[in-house]
């Protein structure tokens, strides 16, 4: 089973992907870790470095790769979806969860997050709801199905999750 998380920056994708990992068995892996070992450094300095098309690129190669893993949890990054390619990849290679936060929500768990390159502007919540305005229909159209993370805990979305899963025939039911 593969299981691809896709969400704004901040949404909990690599958190919420981790512990869904671990309560499955299943390996988890990251794009944008995968990335910087790739890059031998942190995304942000690449992007302010090279440029976001350079950084695009390298995303939709790597992504091609994770995508042919035959079983796990995949956290992308927040721009995955910007690319159709990457959108059809993802969307056939497994099950596509997009973890939905408003702009609100976002910019109350990332107002003190200096690691953000695309949050590191004078107006931060302009920002985020300008990113959700342009991504919020391309999660969905990416997605399988949408989680609306509000305020549950790492452990509730993750119960939300499977129980999705489990309606849907994805996963058999817990006993």
């Amino acid at each position: 089973m593969k299981l691809i998380l896709v969400g704004m920056p901040g949404s909990g994708k690599s958190t919420v992907g981790r512990q869904l990992a671990r309560r499955l068995g299943l390996p988890f892996r990251d794009s944008d870790h995968e990335i910087e070992q790739r890059i031998g450094c942190p995304i942000r300095d690449f992007f302010e470095r090279e440029g976001e098309t350079a950084f695009r690129d390298i995303e939709e190669s790597i992504l091609q790769e994770l995508t042919q893993a035959p079983s796990g949890v995949l956290a992308t990054g927040g721009g995955a979806v910007l690319r159709p390619a990457n959108r059809e990849r993802l969307r056939q290679a497994g099950q596509v969860i997009y973890l939905r936060s408003t702009p609100e929500e976002l910019f109350r768990r990332l107002r003190h997050d200096s690691h953000r390159p695309l949050l590191q502007v004078p107006d931060p919540m302009g920002r985020l709801r300008s990113l959700y305005e342009e991504r919020d229909p391309l999660y969905r159209e990416t997605s399988h199905f949408t989680i609306e993370t509000g305020r549950p805990s790492v452990p509730t979305l993750v119960n939300m999750i499977l129980m999705q899963l489990e309606l849907a025939g994805v996963l058999p039911p817990h006993p």
